[in-house]
């Protein structure tokens, strides 16, 4: 598999008619800031103070669905989806980047790449295949200058990729992947000797050794095994990682993903039953877990 010809391919996809004229406004602005100075605190809402520019807002708006954030640029606060900052604050004790080399695979827009930046690591790398998406990084990236590298690739493409990585992390994406365990294969072949995965994932309650598999979940099309605990630690025995430390596990709630202004189409509370007990098709509701995977 030939890396520079798959992006070059991609790159192909800024002449999208949806997204060429994201695309092409997005550059002009940038060369209308890039002798400008920004100052930026990446906290929970992720925080830019500068210059103002009226296409701030037009971008911004031309840009959405904002699924991850939230962000703030002088007085114009996106609202994401997401309020990322809760899954983010209850990884980052857990994690320990400084001066190491990172890939972050299913990016999005990049709000946790940012966050990244707050622990001094070598080198941040995103893989992400949405043309949209890399341009909502750009957009913020363009603020703050950062050296993040993102990539409009997938977690297939890690095994065929020049660098390896001594943290990944993988959130929300193990459930979207037809071959679950193909996949944590795939991220093990990014690692470094040492390295670990930090996996964020969907899991059911239950303690037999079984998965959930849904034709639709939470209005989901694209979801096909949900693990019990136990069952996902068998998939990741059987992709040979050494070692698993449990960080935590919380069900996702409307305070954390719910529909704002800046999204387009349905949320959560769409998603779940009246009471938030059920997913609309009758499933338990989404219950994240957390972990570190040794390789």
């Amino acid at each position: 598999m030939n890396i520079n010809e798959i992006l070059k391919e991609r790159q192909k996809w800024f002449e999208w008619k949806n997204i060429k004229p994201i695309y092409e406004k997005l550059n002009k602005f940038k060369k209308n800031i890039e002798n400008k100075n920004y100052s930026y605190e990446l906290k929970d809402i992720i925080t830019i103070k500068g210059e103002e520019n009226s296409d701030i807002e037009k971008l911004a708006k031309m840009l959405k669905p904002w699924r991850k954030g939230p962000f703030k640029i002088n007085e114009l606060f996106i609202d994401s989806e997401w309020r990322s900052y809760i899954k983010w604050n209850s990884l980052k004790p857990h994690l320990n980047l400084e001066n190491k080399d990172i890939l972050d695979v299913g990016c999005n827009n990049g709000y946790y790449m940012f966050r990244m930046l707050e622990m001094n690591p070598k080198s941040i790398t995103g893989f992400d295949p949405s043309a949209l998406f890399n341009l909502q990084f750009e957009f913020i990236n363009s603020f703050i200058k950062s050296h993040i590298e993102y990539k409009l690739l997938g977690v297939e493409h890690i095994p065929y990729y020049e660098k390896k990585f001594d943290v990944i992390f993988c959130m929300g994406v193990l459930y979207h992947r037809r071959d679950p365990i193909d996949m944590l294969k795939e991220l093990k072949a990014g690692l470094k000797k040492d390295g670990i995965v930090i996996l964020d994932t969907l899991i059911i309650e239950g303690s037999g050794e079984y998965a959930l598999t849904p034709m639709r979940y939470a209005k989901m099309k694209n979801v096909y095994f949900i693990p019990t605990y136990k069952a996902l630690l068998n998939w990741i025995e059987r992709a040979k990682f050494s070692d698993v430390e449990f960080i935590g596990k919380r069900y996702t709630t409307t305070n954390e993903q719910r529909k704002t202004e800046w999204i387009e189409g349905e949320s959560l509370e769409s998603f779940l039953n009246k009471d938030q007990t059920k997913t609309i098709e009758g499933y338990e509701p989404p219950l994240r877990l957390y972990l570190k995977i040794k390789n």
